[in-house]
């Protein structure tokens, strides 16, 4: 009787042991991201009496990819889910687990099929999505109606309101107004600015599907040469050191007429401590002649380490921060974009995002970075991208010289007739 009691005993200590499993996650800190992925992993924690713990991360994904690259070739344990950029996926596979094992066929079919495809390698469903994006102009419209003009549809409109506008303004008394500001730091935010630019231009998309290097062409060393014009004209010098917030913070202190952004900034924009609030609009970028809309292709992920020693825990707090719940939460919150259809026509997320309704159409004719081709060279690639388009928007390279450097560069990454 006495062994009986103290097995029950163990057993119930076992249970408690098991219901006290902490899972340690490390999530994304631009803008709100911390805030939100801390609030939804707590309400997690208390629907399953689990603990969570999170880590804080680099605001910069070029640095938080070396810092998780560094963990996962440690085989450490230390982080049980990674948040991982839409490009990660083939650089960071071998370490993730494959969550076709673990998340059933619907719930995955349920996200945006290309994303699903971008988090599958060699069929192994390595991240799930959580929320996409999509780059966008915002602008100020109380400052066009101003100054009676029209959003700008192309980028020889968008280079004249700026500069008109902001000529205007500073005549006027607003003598740090900008015409325009972006991401041109040297990161990945410059490759999807880039790419952006080089899709507007009729360019290509550095290397094609087909594995083939086009990025030294003529079109897409004039969207280059177009942008190295916009720096200390309608674009601070400082740009040139902006990601994100950097752009985020000159536009919603009211120094700017026109932003380049995800959508997690129309939130912040329109805060009750913001002072732009109410006065934003945002629009599809522009285009140039030949070319066409384009918005880079971006999002979030998120994947399980195949070292971590709590994965069943884990997988379900994954499960859970990606529900529609969750992610409707977000949407409405913080202006992340859902990976699931259905909520680009809920009620509550489109009055907390009205353009919410045309980025379905966005997102699926979005410009995507070229790491399905280049799997796990996609870092290298990308790095010797944006280091080339930075050489050429501070004026230490001409565009087509740099362009021509950048494609001999790439051939040497590739080692070979493929990728």
């Amino acid at each position: 009787m006495r062994m009986s009691v103290i097995a029950a005993a163990m057993a119930a200590l076992a249970c408690a042991a098991e219901a006290r499993t902490t899972v340690t996650i490390a999530c994304g800190s631009v803008g709100i991201e911390a805030e939100l992925c801390r609030e939804g992993a707590e309400a997690w924690a208390r629907r399953t009496g689990h603990a969570v713990s999170l880590v804080s991360t680099p605001p910069s994904a070029t640095d938080r990819l070396a810092l998780f690259q560094q963990l996962l070739a440690a085989r450490s344990s230390d982080i049980d889910v990674f948040q991982v950029d839409i490009v990660w996926p083939g650089m960071l596979a071998e370490h993730l687990v494959d969550l076709h094992r673990h998340l059933d066929r619907a719930e995955i079919a349920a996200h945006f099929p290309t994303l699903v495809a971008g988090n599958t390698v060699d069929g192994r469903l390595v991240a799930i999505p959580w929320f996409a994006n999509a780059g966008l102009l915002y602008y100020r419209r109380d400052l066009l109606e101003k100054h009676g003009r029209a959003v700008p549809a192309s980028w020889d409109e968008l280079e004249e309101t700026a500069r008109v506008i902001m000529n205007a303004e500073r005549a006027a008394g607003h003598e740090r107004l900008w015409g325009f500001v972006f991401q041109a730091r040297a990161y990945e935010g410059l490759t999807v600015n880039a790419l952006e630019w080089l899709a507007s231009h009729g360019g290509g998309r550095i290397v094609e599907p087909d594995g083939r290097i086009t990025v030294a062409n003529p079109r897409a060393a004039a969207a280059l040469a177009r942008a190295a014009g916009w720096i200390g004209t309608i674009a601070p010098r400082g740009v040139l050191t902006y990601a994100e917030e950097e752009a985020r913070g000159v536009f919603q202190t009211g120094d700017a007429v026109f932003m380049r952004n995800w959508p997690y900034a129309w939130p912040l924009a329109n805060a009750a401590d913001s002072p732009v609030r109410g006065r934003v609009g945002v629009a599809v970028l522009p285009k140039a002649e030949g070319g066409r809309h384009a918005a880079g292709l971006g999002g979030e992920m998120l994947a399980v380490s195949r070292y971590s020693t709590h994965a069943d825990a884990a997988v379900e707090l994954v499960r859970y921060l990606t529900s529609a719940a969750e992610q409707k939460r977000r949407a409405i919150k913080g202006g992340f974009n859902p990976t699931l259809a259905p909520l680009y026509e809920d009620a509550e997320v489109l009055a907390a995002n009205p353009f919410f309704g045309a980025l379905r159409e966005v997102f699926l004719a979005a410009v995507a970075r070229p790491s399905d081709v280049t799997g796990a060279r996609y870092n290298q690639v990308s790095a010797a991208f944006w280091n080339a388009v930075h050489s050429v928007l501070s004026g230490e390279a001409e565009a087509r010289a740099a362009l021509a450097g950048l494609e001999r560069r790439l051939v040497r990454i590739r080692r070979g007739e493929r990728w």
